[in-house]
């Protein structure tokens, strides 16, 4: 999905659940579309104030959880206490991820067979997969060798 598809959707999204179309929500949505990679909520912020300086952490806060909802951001939890979030791009929703526990980088890998997956084990037990994730944790083999992760920020 293209970045001005994606921003019709959030206004689209916005509208239909009564809530403002902001400029502060927009400099939000605009800060985490300008992203590659995966990023906390405080960085979120910090990419929002300098698209504009108004924006606050109560509105990035509160304008997280109507992105993932609408399917704008992935939202990760790697089992540090922080979330991350990514922008979905492309129609497939279906990724793996595999964190650096040395570097605690996101890797996010497509992965089409957790479809087939998700819906073979749950139909044995009469269920249907409402949701599901993969998510790898591994060491740099680089940090291993060196002592030092190229990745590391």
């Amino acid at each position: 999905m293209s970045i001005a598809l994606a921003r019709d959707k959030f206004r689209q999204y916005l509208t239909q659940k009564g809530l403002r179309v902001t400029n502060q929500r927009l400099a939000i949505f605009d800060a985490a579309f300008n992203r590659t990679e995966h990023f906390t909520a405080e960085q979120l912020l910090d990419y929002a104030r300098a698209i504009d300086d108004s924006v606050s952490r109560a509105t990035v806060y509160r304008t997280l959880p109507i992105m993932t909802e609408s399917a704008l951001l992935r939202e990760v939890d790697i089992g540090t206490g922080e979330k991350f979030y990514l922008p979905i791009s492309g129609n497939s929703t279906q990724v793996a991820q595999v964190v650096c526990v040395d570097c605690d980088k996101i890797f996010e890998i497509s992965a089409p067979f957790m479809e087939w997956y998700g819906s073979t084990v749950s139909s044995k037990l009469g269920l249907t997969p409402e949701s599901q994730r993969l998510q790898v944790s591994a060491h740099c083999d680089v940090f291993r060798n060196t002592g030092s992760c190229p990745r590391r920020s």
